[in-house]
């Protein structure tokens, strides 16, 4: 587990699982932290692998600070963290509000990004949601009863152990991160900087009732180059929580077929 400042010195807290050559960052969505990749961690082989999990700042191990939770600010995050551990070149797993984060990553740095999966992605137009559900996910935060509804409507197969492990997780996830990362994924707004993504893209999809896989397609899928589907059936908004090991099959296999030469 290790610690480095940001650009404004909020402490950004990051742990690196396996000492293989080729640096896999994973990146977390809203209302978690990089614990939320665990289980499925836990299941893959990282044989020639360095994952870096970082936690973004307001969550997890993070410092919690007052602000800097915008799509940009929390990209140049991770690649803050990607520096530090002295990786020029990488690939980016992200979930949720990380897929776009993985997006704007691979749009802006596109010579440094050598893969791109996208699990359950939000879209770099943003996704607005309808006034009841919005009201609900951006008054959540410190709220468990909130969390657990959120989770409910986001999730299909989540174990009661699991649904514990993320309202633990949840809990205590910064209001600032809650509202202003909120803000921040529903509006989006770098959506014309998608054909400046080069890496593979894999955008995977599950039977998600947020982002159904007919709505990832037309906005994830078609505006990247190089971008392929895969679907995972069974878990909702959560599948590397709810199908942990089909999401490290389908991780392994995409890093197989896209690795660098």
């Amino acid at each position: 587990m290790s610690t480095i400042s940001a650009s404004d010195g909020t402490s950004l807290h990051y742990r690196v699982i396996g000492e293989g050559p080729r640096t896999v960052v994973l990146v977390h969505g809203w209302m978690v932290s990089g614990a939320v990749w665990d289980s499925m961690v836990e299941r893959l082989d990282l044989t020639g692998l360095r994952l870096v999990v970082p936690d973004a700042r307001g969550t997890g191990q993070s410092g919690k600070p007052a602000g800097g939770h915008s799509l940009e600010g929390l990209a140049k995050d991770v690649l803050a963290v990607v520096d530090a551990v002295g990786a020029q070149r990488f690939s980016v797993v992200g979930h949720s509000m990380g897929g776009q984060l993985a997006q704007w990553i691979a749009s802006h740095v596109p010579e440094r990004v050598e893969a791109l999966l996208l699990l359950n992605s939000v879209p770099a137009s943003g996704l607005p949601l309808p006034p009841d559900a919005a009201g609900l996910f951006r008054t959540s935060a410190g709220d468990r009863e909130k969390q657990k509804m959120i989770l409910g409507l986001a999730c299909k197969k989540l174990s009661p152990e699991s649904l514990e492990s993320l309202l633990k997780d949840s809990g205590v996830v910064s209001a600032a991160s809650i509202e202003q990362a909120f803000d921040a994924w529903t509006q989006g707004g770098f959506a014309d900087r998608l054909s400046k993504i080069v890496a593979p893209t894999l955008v995977v999809s599950t039977d998600d009732a947020f982002l159904p896989p007919a709505f990832l397609r037309q906005a994830v899928v078609e505006p990247i180059k190089r971008a392929r589907m895969a679907h995972i059936p069974g878990p909702g908004h959560y599948p590397q929580v709810e199908s942990p090991q089909e999401t490290a099959a389908v991780l392994s296999a995409f890093l197989a077929g896209s690795a660098p030469a």
